[in-house]
């Protein structure tokens, strides 16, 4: 997978995430996605969205469940 499809994929991660947790500022969301793709460093590539997806998700949840709904939407 060359950068530019990597990063298409990853937008659609950012809006799928959004879409799934929208008691979460979407900023919120945007950093788990920026924080999950940035760990992935190796050169296969093939599988990083999916793979950022699933580790930014898990951590979308932890937020989401421990999180009071105002801090969350950053009122």
């Amino acid at each position: 997978m060359d950068r530019r499809m990597e990063a298409h994929e990853i937008h659609a991660v950012e809006a799928r995430l959004a879409e799934r947790f929208p008691m979460l500022d979407v900023a919120v969301v945007e950093a788990a996605v920026r924080l999950a793709h940035s760990e992935l460093t190796g050169g296969i590539r093939t599988f990083v969205p999916l793979l950022v997806e699933h580790n930014a998700r898990d951590r979308l949840a932890a937020i989401a469940d421990h999180e009071p709904t105002d801090a969350l939407e950053g009122r």
